[in-house]
C-alpha cells in the first residue's frame, strides 16, 4: 500500500499513518522521554518472504508472505495472520503494532505481531491453500513459537489454517506443539468461547458505556456493519441481551428494521442464501446511506477506514464500538470528539479475541481446559476492568477515549521497557 502525497483521502486512510500518528499524540501528551518513543515507534522485526506453491494444475506459482513483530517487551508477539490481495507491508506494520497496545490496554503478557500472505483465497483450492499455508509456515517457521510469536487467525483464515500450521511447526519440532498458534480447532487445543470471543467483548464494553451514560440495553438501538464472526456473533449476543439490532449492513447490502432485526432469523437466511439481501424480516436500504441512521450504538466490524474526516459528521449515533481493527481514521478521531460520540476504541473493543485465545495458550500450557463458563466469566473480568482503566485515564488527562487508550497502553510497554533495561 503506497501512500500518494498529492492524494489527501490515501494518506488518511493508510494504516501506519494512522498508527504514527496516533502514537505521536499519546507520546506527546506523557511527555515521553524520546529514546523510548524511538523504542516504540520501530517494529522488533519484519519478515518478508517468497512462498513456492505447486497449484493443482500444475504450475508454480511465488506469493509474498509477511510476519512483523512489531513489540516482545511484555511477552511473545502475538497477532493474527490474513490472506488477501491488497495486503501490505504497511498494513501488517501497523496492525502488529495496534497488536501491542490492544494486549496492553487489556493488560495480558503478549507483545504485538501480525502476518499476511498476499493471495486471493476465494480462488485457490483446499489444497492450494494448505500447501500455501504450510509452505508460509516453514518460511518464518525459526521465528514463530508459543515463547516467541503466537499467530492466530485473521481475514480469510480459519481453524483450519491454524491447524495447518500447528502441524507444520509440530513436525519439524518432532513433536506435538498446540501453544503455537490460538484459534485451533477445540479437537486440537482450542479453547471454549473463542469463537465468540471477540463479538461478545464488544458486548460487554457496550453495556459498560451505557451504564456510565445511563441508557439500558432494552431500550438501545444499534446498527452494525459486518455480519461475518466479529458483527454476527455481536448481533447474536446483543440481541440475547436485549439490545434492538435495527440494521446490519455488508458488502453486498443492507437490511432495516425500525422495531429490531430477528438476527437468529437472519443469521440462518444467510446461511442459506449466501447474502442478508432479500431477507422477509426487513427492508432493504442503501448500504452506504445506512451507516448515517439514527441509533445508538455504531458498531463497525468490517473493515478498516470506514469512519473518515468525511463520513464521520454525518454520524447519528451516540456510541460507537469498534469491532473492527482501525475503522477509523486519524483525522476522524476529533470529530467524533467534537460531536460528543463516545467511542470505545478497537484496541479496547474488539481486545476480546486476543484475551481468549491468551486463555487458549495458557490453557495449550497446562494442560488442562476450562469450561466455557469460566472463560466468559474471565473474559468479562478483563474487559470491564480494561474499560474502566482507559476511562480513568481520560478523565485524568481530559483526552478522548482513543487518545487515552493509547496513553495507557504506551505506559505499560514503556514501564516494561525501563523495567527490562536495554541489553548491550
Amino acid at each position: 500500500m503506497s501512500v500518494d502525497a498529492a492524494n489527501p483521502l490515501a494518506q488518511e486512510l493508510n494504516p501506519w499513518l494512522a498508527a504514527d500518528a496516533r502514537f505521536n499524540e499519546a507520546a506527546g501528551r506523557l511527555a515521553m522521554d524520546e529514546g523510548i518513543r524511538k523504542i516504540l515507534r520501530s517494529p522488533s522485526r519484519e519478515i518478508t518472504v517468497y512462498v513456492p506453491v505447486l497449484l493443482d494444475d500444475g504450475r508454480i506459482e511465488v506469493f509474498t508472505g509477511y510476519r512483523v513483530q512489531h513489540s516482545i517487551a511484555r511477552g511473545p508477539a502475538k497477532g493474527g495472520i490474513r490472506y488477501a490481495p491488497d495486503v501490505s507491508i504497511e498494513e501488517v506494520r501497523a496492525l502488529a503494532s495496534w497488536m501491542t497496545w490492544k494486549c496492553a490496554v487489556v493488560n495480558i503478557p503478549y507483545g504485538g505481531g501480525k502476518g499476511g500472505v498476499i493471495c486471493e483465497p476465494s480462488i485457490l483450492s483446499p489444497g492450494e491453500l494448505e500447501r500455501l499455508t504450510r509452505r508460509y509456515t516453514a518460511e518464518i517457521i525459526e521465528f514463530i513459537g508459543p515463547e516467541k510469536d503466537v499467530p492466530a487467525p485473521d481475514m480469510n483464515t480459519t481453524e483450519q489454517v491454524m491447524a495447518w500450521i500447528m502441524d507444520t511447526y509440530s513436525m519439524h519440532m518432532r513433536q506435538t506443539v498446540t501453544g503455537v498458534v490460538t484459534g485451533k480447532p477445540l479437537d486440537l487445543g482450542g479453547s471454549r468461547g473463542r469463537p465468540e470471543a471477540t463479538g461478545r467483548g464488544c458486548m460487554i464494553v457496550t453495556l459498560e458505556a451505557l451504564a456510565r451514560l445511563g441508557m439500558k440495553p432494552e431500550e438501545t438501538t444499534v446498527v452494525i456493519q459486518g455480519f461475518g464472526n466479529v458483527g454476527g456473533m455481536a448481533a447474536r449476543l446483543m440481541s440475547r441481551r436485549g439490545f434492538h439490532v435495527i440494521a446490519v449492513i455488508e458488502y453486498d447490502g443492507a437490511v432495516y428494521n425500525a422495531k429490531g432485526l430477528d438476527i437468529e432469523a437472519l443469521l440462518q437466511h444467510r446461511k442459506e442464501t449466501g447474502s442478508i439481501r432479500e431477507f422477509a424480516g426487513g427492508e432493504e436500504i442503501d448500504r452506504d446511506q445506512a451507516l448515517f441512521l439514527e441509533c445508538d450504538v455504531l458498531l463497525p466490524a468490517a473493515k478498516e477506514g470506514v469512519i473518515t474526516s468525511r463520513t464521520a459528521p454525518k454520524l447519528n449515533c451516540k456510541i460507537v464500538c469498534e469491532g473492527a481493527n482501525g475503522p477509523t481514521t486519524a483525522p476522524a478521531d476529533h470529530i467524533l470528539s467534537e460531536k460528543g460520540i463516545f467511542v470505545i476504541p478497537d484496541i479496547l473493543a474488539n481486545a476480546g479475541g486476543v484475551t481468549v485465545s491468551y486463555f487458549e495458550w495458557v490453557q495449550d500450557r497446562q494442560g488442562f481446559f476450562w469450561n466455557e463458563d469460566l472463560v466468559n466469566q474471565r473474559l468479562e473480568e478483563i474487559m470491564v476492568n480494561s474499560f474502566r482503566d482507559v476511562v480513568k485515564y481520560s478523565e485524568k488527562y481530559k483526552a478522548h477515549n482513543r487518545l487515552a487508550a493509547y496513553m495507557l497502553a504506551l505506559d505499560r510497554v514503556a514501564f516494561a521497557i525501563k523495567l527490562r533495561g536495554l541489553y548491550a
